[in-house]
């Protein structure tokens, strides 16, 4: 594979991956529920480091990290009530994991045209966790919110998160 075409295709996967970032922290405002909201911070923490890999990848070449593909818009939710069913995050939830799918198998059979080692690898390790994140939002849409891991002592789950990071 020539220098041109894998610096065409990192950019493409790049700017695809972006928008799947801007939407899962979309989501993530989006999504109040405790233990899915934690979900996306992991998602979104992974894809930030995921990211920083494919910004020196294009580095190597000379260019910065693209724009984003597209903006991907949030579905529509319901009015949250005091505490908020787990079904009512289903519709934001359901369109990510949709939208995770649909990036690994468009960008699976991509990978073995693909001779430079180093990228990818770099590029299979991004799907594979791309994979794992689809699997987490199917679970959190099916109302599973251990997603992350079971709270020890039978703690009930309360609470849920601020719309806002900081209040003073």
């Amino acid at each position: 594979m020539r220098a041109p075409d894998l610096q065409h295709i990192l950019t493409e996967f790049a700017a695809e991956r972006l928008a799947l970032l801007e939407r899962h922290e979309a989501g993530a405002r989006a999504v109040s529920h405790y233990d899915f909201n934690n979900a996306y911070q992991h998602v979104i923490s992974r894809e930030e480091t995921q990211l920083g890999w494919l910004q020196a990848a294009l580095a190597e070449f000379g260019v910065p990290l693209p724009p984003p593909a597209a903006a991907l818009p949030v579905p529509e939710l319901p009015k949250p009530g005091k505490r908020p069913e787990t079904g009512a995050f289903r519709a934001v939830l359901d369109d990510d994991a949709r939208r995770l799918e649909a990036f690994v198998e468009r960008w699976r059979p991509r990978l073995e045209a693909i001779t430079h080692a180093r990228h990818r690898l770099m590029l299979d390790v991004i799907l594979g966790e791309s994979r794992e994140h689809w699997r987490i939002f199917e679970q959190a849409a099916a109302g599973m919110e251990d997603v992350l891991g079971r709270r020890t002592g039978g703690v009930p789950r309360k609470g849920s998160v601020l719309p806002v990071r900081w209040l003073e």
